[in-house]
């Protein structure tokens, strides 16, 4: 498993945007269709917003129609942490960074049924793309 990531409100506040602070640390989201990486086709890997943790490859991306980003799999079964949500009067399964904590977003079991049949939905403001050379 990653070496977990440890660090201040203050810390993380003087590291982000006020936008990845909300999403990522107090665990908020973006607005459907908005995020940078919603429509992106560019190959590459992305890692945690925070902490740069390897997260999601390019490969694993697909059209889901949500207005988020969406992955079939991370990059490693260790990479991301699941923890059930029951905020909003709803029951979801929140995706979280293992190595930092940090919000992503949520895992619904409506992905490509030939590929994990999950879709991990994450927040744009969650991502930072790697690109492939």
């Amino acid at each position: 498993m990653p070496d977990n990531m440890q660090k201040s409100d203050e810390e993380w506040r003087k590291e982000l945007t006020p936008e990845q602070y909300r999403i990522l640390r107090e665990k908020g989201t973006e607005a459907p269709g908005t995020g940078e990486y919603y429509h992106s086709k560019e190959k590459g890997v992305f890692l945690c917003g925070a902490c740069g943790q390897e997260l999601f490859s390019s490969d694993a991306k697909y059209e889901s129609g949500s207005g988020w980003p969406s992955f079939w799999e991370p990059v490693a079964g260790d990479r991301v942490e699941t923890v059930i949500d029951e905020s909003h009067d709803m029951k979801r399964v929140e995706a979280t960074c293992s190595r930092c904590g940090s919000h992503l977003g949520h895992v619904f079991e409506d992905g490509p049924e030939d590929k994990s049949g999950r879709r991990f939905c994450i927040n744009s403001a969650s991502l930072k793309l790697r690109k492939k050379e």
